[in-house]
């Protein structure tokens, strides 16, 4: 009763220095939050009864609003047996967050290197380029589609070029043998439809990697395409069915079979960004574990990956063998290194969770302007596949660097942050 109802400091009171009054033990910060400043004042700081007041309102205000700051989520740096709140720092707003993501310096990239291909590479700004330009990357455009969902789960396959090998092989042998076209098209994308079930399966159902798993159906399905069409070429498909996936809307030189392929690329848009199938998807990237506690049926939902990527590979080989009218074996070689190339340079994760449709479609741009330019500036096909490479590399390791950065950015803003 004696020295602490008096106001004088006992036997273990001990005033803080004026220094330390804004740090105060972590303990009583968060008892302290909900006193009164008269009892802070005549219990804790242990001054005289005149001083009393005006010293209990100093300390307690701290510690009110350190209690407040760490239920926001403030972060808390201990020092000495002390607990002291930073503000917390600022995030980007809406409007910066979009535009300087990492779509949109994909797209700011893509711009640049197409100001400098008209400026520098004669015949480059002209609508035959264009042309010419989007022909060539429809195939790479195509399977990057499910490319991206299948990677944003946290999966991979490099099976697809060679199933549009496949595809063109058998469309080759079905149309030389007088089945009609239409049935040749029919049955070459259920062809593609059991590849990619097969893979599904075994990935989804059976549990294995589709790395591995996709490695080895990479070289059964260039080797099914050798078997079913040998060494042979076919070259005589219908003159108006080839002149149609050649064709131009008007003067523009925007190919006429972009439109199916950008209701694709919307339909793909759809199911990633606003279905619940398509958020399962980064769920399902992050942690499969979590995507299963959540209700996500793991399996069926890989299972229709790879029918998807089965499918539209059979699309990229129907349209391959229809734009150049020439079924082969070896159609689409290592299409799949420049899919994959774009899909991570696109700002897709290669550990999956992470990626959007709009990245995605700037990084296919973006290689295929790359490489078109060099042809057009005479660039050997081994440079080409060199710069194919390196973007690759760029694709994996660039975003590692800048999640680095950015983390040691954030911690050295959360220590430097004053006080509000």
């Amino acid at each position: 009763m004696s020295d602490r109802l008096a106001g004088r400091p006992g036997p273990q009171a001990a005033v803080p220095p004026d220094g330390l009054r804004a740090q105060v033990p972590a303990e009583d910060g968060l008892r302290n939050a909900g006193r009164s400043p008269g009892q802070d004042a005549g219990q804790d700081t242990g001054q005289d009864t005149g001083h009393d007041s005006a010293e209990g309102r100093r300390m307690a205000a701290p510690d009110t609003r350190t209690s407040e700051q760490a239920a926001a989520g403030g972060a808390v740096q201990h020092t000495a047996g002390t607990a002291k709140v930073l503000a917390v720092p600022k995030g980007r707003t809406g409007a910066a967050r979009l535009l300087l993501g990492r779509d949109a310096v994909m797209i700011y990239v893509l711009l640049v290197v197409v100001i400098y291909a008209c400026l520098v590479i004669p015949r480059f700004a002209s609508p035959v380029t264009v042309g010419f330009l989007l022909l060539d990357v429809i195939p790479t455009l195509l399977i990057a589609l499910p490319m991206t969902l299948v990677i944003i789960s946290g999966e991979i396959d490099l099976s697809v070029a060679s199933i549009a090998g496949l595809t063109s092989a058998l469309m080759g042998v079905l149309w030389q043998a007088g089945v009609p076209i239409a049935l040749v098209l029919v049955i070459c994308v259920l062809a593609g439809l059991a590849a990619g079930a097969f893979n599904g399966v075994l990935i989804a159902y059976l549990g294995l990697p589709s790395l591995a798993v996709t490695i080895g159906t990479l070289a059964l399905f260039r080797g099914l395409a050798l078997v079913v069409i040998g060494d042979n070429a076919v070259a005589n498909f219908p003159p108006a069915l080839t002149a149609f996936f050649t064709s131009k809307i008007g003067g523009t030189g925007i190919p006429t079979v972009m439109i199916g392929v950008v209701l694709l690329i919307l339909a793909f848009a759809v199911v990633l960004h606003v279905t619940p199938f398509g958020r399962g998807l980064f769920a399902l990237g992050y942690s499969r574990e979590a995507a299963t506690f959540v209700g996500i049926d793991v399996a069926r939902s890989k299972f229709l990956l790879y029918l998807a990527t089965g499918t539209v590979s059979a699309l990229a080989g129907i349209y391959w063998t229809l734009r150049y009218s020439s079924a082969r074996s070896d159609n689409a070689s290592g299409l799949e290194l420049a899919v994959i190339a774009a899909v991570l340079l696109g700002g897709v994760s290669i550990f999956g969770g992470k990626g959007s449709i709009p990245g995605v479609l700037a990084g296919v741009l973006l290689i295929g302007t790359i490489n078109y330019a060099l042809k057009l500036d005479r660039v050997s096909e081994v440079v080409l596949i060199i710069v194919t490479g390196s973007l690759l590399i760029l694709s994996v390791v660039a975003p590692t660097i800048t999640d680095a950065l950015r983390r040691a950015r954030h911690a050295r803003r959360v220590r430097s942050a004053p006080l509000p």
